[in-house]
């Protein structure tokens, strides 16, 4: 079955938030760094306006999501999660193209990427290059990778 790339609807924001959390788990992350994210992990409905949250699902079954923020012409890959069940099956491939193409259709020429040190792989893999650190929001003294990827025309 292939893999649809839609909208996410408002009423998704629960499932979508508890998504992430398994998701960050999926890199072994114990219970107490997972609670302290919780609240950043939040999908809250403000970021579902204008096509930038969007979902992917096969057979009605969603299998990660994404979310878009900032205002052309730099913004930033604000969420990018996949359920831990279909890590490394082409999903997160998916997602991030269809980010790029919306973020280029909507005027936007550059995104960053608070990355989970985890990710930088696959993000290094999709054609971003780390440019600096950033505080994680979450985790006092802890750093992320910051990425950026410019978006092609």
């Amino acid at each position: 079955m292939s893999v649809l790339i839609r909208p996410a609807r408002v009423t998704e924001a629960g499932p979508l938030s508890e998504l992430a959390l398994r998701s960050k788990a999926h890199w072994g992350y114990d219970a107490d760094f997972l609670a302290a994210c919780r609240d950043e992990l939040t999908v809250r409905a403000e970021e579902f306006g204008d096509g930038r949250t969007a979902v992917a699902e096969r057979d009605g079954h969603i299998l990660g999501f994404t979310t878009l923020g900032g205002e052309p012409p730099a913004g930033e890959l604000r969420m990018m999660f996949v359920e831990p069940g279909a890590i490394g099956r082409g999903i997160g491939r998916l997602l991030f193209q269809h980010t790029l193409a919306a973020a280029r259709d909507q005027g936007f020429a550059r995104l960053t990427i608070d990355s989970d040190p985890n990710a930088e792989p696959f993000y290094r893999a999709m054609g971003a290059v780390r440019i600096g650190e950033v505080p994680s929001g979450s985790i006092a003294g802890r750093v992320l990778p910051l990425m950026s990827v410019t978006i092609p025309r």
